[in-house]
């Protein structure tokens, strides 16, 4: 009963672009053998941006205390991009796609109804990965674009988001993650370069400490 109440009390989102929603889904419908590397994408694909951050984390080890400040502050930008489409996401309650159009051909489980659609976590994070690596890696960060482009596709095409949930998720997270990564690289880069050469030395540098000659 309470579950029904909340589905009612949320917005419709089919009334944007549903039609697209159908078009995408259709063609879910026409590649069925596509329906299960999708799905799995959708859902573990996210790791993929993991490990790019883990690329930048160790490269970074080589570049100075500036692009390690910009490592180590990727995984939070990308936190506090996520935290903020939360806020959103309960501020909007956007009914997910299954709920509205129940008659959309569906490769994903419709979630419950308090687990609403706009904007994208996944796509939040795919997207604030891109605007996280773009300080200190540009070729990563192009690297996690032509993948956050396919997570988005895959949110759409499993049937869990409308291509606006999408499209808002890059609207947020691109500028919250690139104004976390900007601060931190301004304010966070003197603690990082006192710790370097302290006892987390091997974790934040690969330089070599430079020996004392005793005369």
């Amino acid at each position: 009963m309470a579950a029904a109440a909340t589905a009612q009390l949320a917005f419709d989102g089919s009334g944007i672009d549903g039609s697209l929603f159908t078009s995408v889904t259709d063609l879910a419908r026409a590649t069925t053998w596509l329906n299960t590397p999708m799905e799995v994408w959708t859902n573990f694909g996210l790791g993929v941006f993991a490990v790019l951050m883990i690329a930048g984390w160790w490269t970074a080890r080589r570049r100075g205390a500036q692009a390690m400040t910009l490592a180590l502050a990727a995984p939070a930008a990308v936190v506090i991009a996520f935290a903020a489409a939360e806020i959103v996401k309960k501020i909007v309650a956007e009914v997910r796609p299954c709920r509205s159009m129940p008659h959309a051909y569906l490769v994903d489980t419709c979630p419950a109804p308090s687990d609403y659609a706009f904007p994208s976590g996944h796509s939040t994070v795919a997207a604030a990965s891109v605007a996280a690596l773009f300080l200190l890696d540009r070729r990563l960060s192009a690297i996690a674009a032509v993948f956050a482009v396919v997570e988005g596709f895959s949110r759409v095409y499993v049937g869990a988001h409308y291509p606006h949930d999408v499209l808002g998720s890059a609207v947020l997270a691109l500028p919250v993650a690139f104004l976390v990564s900007l601060a931190s690289r301004r304010w966070a880069t003197p603690l990082i370069d006192s710790l370097s050469h302290g006892a987390l030395r091997p974790f934040l540098t690969a330089t070599p400490a430079v020996a004392t000659q005793s005369l």
